[in-house]
């Protein structure tokens, strides 16, 4: 009995975090500001881990359309240094798309890093001014107090921002006994564009709208900034009006005959999602000195060897001539 009050007490918080986030949607596009402004709060609230068990990020459940998202990252790392990992988010800076308010726009980009328990966002005294000067302007912040080793950024300016730098504090194993000198996996998520879905289900103005009903389509009313409604008559006589959102472009007409799931507009998505994944190990200080070590007692052998052929031979030959 407790547990059906939990979960249902859990049920209403997510509930109630989906509705502060469409009302905040709608309030920005009520001020002419992109909506996906508001997308990042989606996952943050929505969602205690952004990465799902089957590996997929929860980003993907919104930004439907695949596209390529790269990592780059040290292949090793010592304790306590600061490193950088770079997410290269590229498209093409000709593409426009719809905004909230219906109008076109320049693309915005976001990312989600996922990093080894341990590792967090680098502080600022501890940034060198090429870290500095490639950070500047873009605000990075934790995915939650839980979780300060999943960093949220965007969405930003794409133009100017199609490859992030993320400053990133090693762990040291010799404080923190969760963490060990071992190979660790580095998980990305990078977007460019609105998404197509709500966290709720609903549509954006960003995606394909659909006929319901099979018939005949008798009027298409142009209701400006409210954008389209689309009257469709079946040969049974029933009548239902599709409403499309401000920007879409339509491609059908009065009089055409349309089936049921038939597509109305064209697709206005130009972005999209994809994730990635790399591996980097923390190095133990030790291992590399003792490689050092071992690598210089190498050579001294060697070059000892050598000396002493050297001797060995002229021996040999004074022997001869004797």
């Amino acid at each position: 009995m407790n547990d059906t009050i939990v979960i249902n007490s859990v049920r209403k918080i997510k509930y109630l975090f989906f509705v502060i986030a469409t009302v905040v949607t709608l309030m920005a596009s009520l001020f002419n500001i992109n909506s996906a402004q508001a997308y990042p709060i989606f996952a943050q609230t929505a969602y205690e881990n952004p990465r799902e068990a089957t590996g997929r990020i929860v980003c993907a459940n919104c930004h439907l359309a695949q596209k390529i998202v790269e990592l780059e990252v040290p292949k090793s790392v010592l304790p306590d240094t600061v490193f950088e990992a770079s997410v290269k988010i590229p498209y093409s800076l000709d593409s426009k798309q719809i905004l909230a308010n219906g109008k076109k726009g320049g693309l915005n980009v976001g990312a989600v890093l996922i990093l080894p328990e341990g590792f967090k966002l680098a502080p600022k005294d501890r940034l060198s001014e090429k870290l500095l000067e490639e950070t500047k302007g873009v605000a990075i912040q934790t995915y939650s107090k839980s979780k300060p080793n999943i960093l949220v950024v965007g969405p930003i300016p794409g133009d100017k921002h199609q490859e992030i730098v993320f400053p990133i504090l090693s762990p040291d194993p010799n404080t923190d006994k969760t963490v060990h000198f071992i190979k660790y996996p580095v998980y990305v998520g990078g977007n460019r564009g609105r998404g197509q879905l709500y966290p709720s289900g609903d549509k954006s103005n960003n995606n394909m709208y659909t006929a319901s009903i099979a018939g005949q389509i008798t009027k298409i009313e142009n209701l400006e900034a409210k954008g389209y409604a689309v009257t469709i008559k079946s040969s049974g006589g029933q009548e239902v009006i599709e409403k499309l959102p401000a920007g879409l472009e339509l491609i059908v007409n009065e009089g055409n005959d349309v089936v049921v799931d038939q597509v109305l507009n064209a697709d206005p998505n130009v972005g999209g999602f994809g994730q990635n994944e790399t591996e980097v190990v923390l190095q133990n200080p030790r291992r590399i000195k003792l490689m050092i070590v071992f690598f210089f007692s190498v050579v001294a052998a060697q070059t000892f060897l050598l000396l002493k052929k050297k001797q060995f031979e002229k021996v040999q030959i004074a022997e001869m001539n004797f």
